[in-house]
């Protein structure tokens, strides 16, 4: 079912004027929370559409917002000639059907994490995308947060040297009660767990910040094997998704890696980056536990040299902040597709980082399931296959 008000066209103004772009948004979990005030803080976008498998939340979320037409099919959302772009923030076992669908309809795609539920969706949609010519852009927001752009500047400018050892710790408390509600998160086959909700953004800045991985070992665990269901009256429901993972890499370069995730920590130290070289340390954290992007600070040392802190130029700040963190790096996320709408093709990050970051993921679970060591393909001849 769909409801409409009167439709406004997406394009502002003519000849050498910008045109604004009509965005549908697709999920309204971290879609109402950020996609929405994020293309509405955006000059050059407008929510003309917004979906929800709850046709009634759907019309609420749209008068809250006025926006004009909201739906609880999709085949809707993607049909109207108001919608140029669609953003999709859905539970991952949606992800590659729903952005398979846009793509299909000629729509720009604004893609959350993870990107599919296999590395061969993934690739699916970075051909389609590329075949129909249009841009697909994924939210790895950590490339846009001001602290860790200073980092990447500083590893290439080799403040450390060359790298000895690489460690990063994402320790947080959010599912460590064990009253926390079922949901699709809990369940392996939906893509849920700690691996796809904060392993899908490390595998992608590992490659940015560091270099491709060549091979890796993975262990992933579930601490709390129940959780009460409220649609159940409470009845606990089996959770076969991970909660704590641990992958251990060689990268390209012969780097080890260690990266430690858990979302049942109590009192986790929160995200931390250490890279240790021979001219030099680095470390960049935050140990904020309720927003996962605020709050970073980025401390340097030179060999032997006690640590200080470095300060973020103003250059690299956020125009604006909110009071949710995650909000001003997706506009610069927003900023980046909007760009590549305009460039007519994909610019970084795009489904091709989604793909990487995917396969390094499939590549974790079969490391877990073999208890073994696996290497990680070439990733220009897989995409290639």
């Amino acid at each position: 079912m769909t409801y409409s008000a009167n439709m406004e066209g997406n394009i502002a103004g003519s000849g050498g004027e910008e045109k604004n772009i009509g965005v549908a948004v697709v999920g309204t979990g971290f879609g109402g929370k950020i996609h929405i005030p994020g293309f509405e803080e955006h000059h050059r976008t407008k929510v003309v559409a917004v979906y929800d498998r709850n046709l009634e939340k759907a019309k609420a979320i749209a008068a809250n917002h006025s926006i004009p037409l909201a739906s609880d099919r999709l085949t809707d959302i993607i049909a109207s000639p108001e919608v140029v772009g669609v953003s999709i923030s859905t539970p991952p076992f949606l992800h590659y059907e729903m952005a398979k669908a846009a793509l299909e309809a000629g729509k720009h795609l604004l893609l959350e994490k993870p990107t599919t539920m296999a590395a061969e969706e993934a690739r699916s949609l970075l051909r389609l995308a590329e075949e129909r010519g249009l841009a697909a852009t994924m939210d790895f927001e950590f490339r846009f947060v001001p602290a860790w752009q200073r980092l990447k500047e500083l590893l290439d400018e080799g403040y450390c040297g060359n790298l000895r050892f690489i460690k990063i710790d994402w320790l947080v408390p959010g599912r460590a009660d064990p009253n926390r509600s079922w949901s699709w998160y809990a369940q392996k086959e939906k893509g849920g767990g700690i691996l796809g909700a904060v392993g899908s953004h490390a595998f992608d800045y590992i490659s940015w910040l560091f270099a491709p991985v060549q091979s890796l070992s993975g262990i992933m665990k579930t601490a709390i094997s129940d959780r009460p269901d409220p649609d159940a009256g409470g009845e606990l429901k089996p959770v076969d998704a991970d909660d704590t993972c641990m992958v251990t890499m060689e990268l390209a370069d012969g780097t080890p890696c260690q990266l430690n995730m858990s979302s049942v920590t109590y009192q986790g130290r929160g995200h931390w980056v250490e890279v240790y070289g021979d001219r030099g340390t680095l470390v960049l954290g935050s140990d904020n536990l309720k927003d996962y992007v605020r709050g970073f600070r980025l401390l340097g040392a030179a060999a032997g040299e006690s640590l200080q802190e470095i300060e973020i130029p103003k250059r690299l700040e956020f125009k604006r902040t909110y009071p949710d963190g995650r909000l001003a790096p997706f506009i610069r996320i927003v900023d980046r597709w909007v760009e590549s709408i305009d460039a007519g093709r994909s610019l970084v990050p795009s489904l091709q980082e989604g793909t990487y970051s995917q396969l390094l993921m499939d590549l974790t679970h079969q490391s877990n399931n073999s208890r073994s060591w696996v290497d990680v393909p070439n990733f220009q001849a897989f995409l290639e296959r």
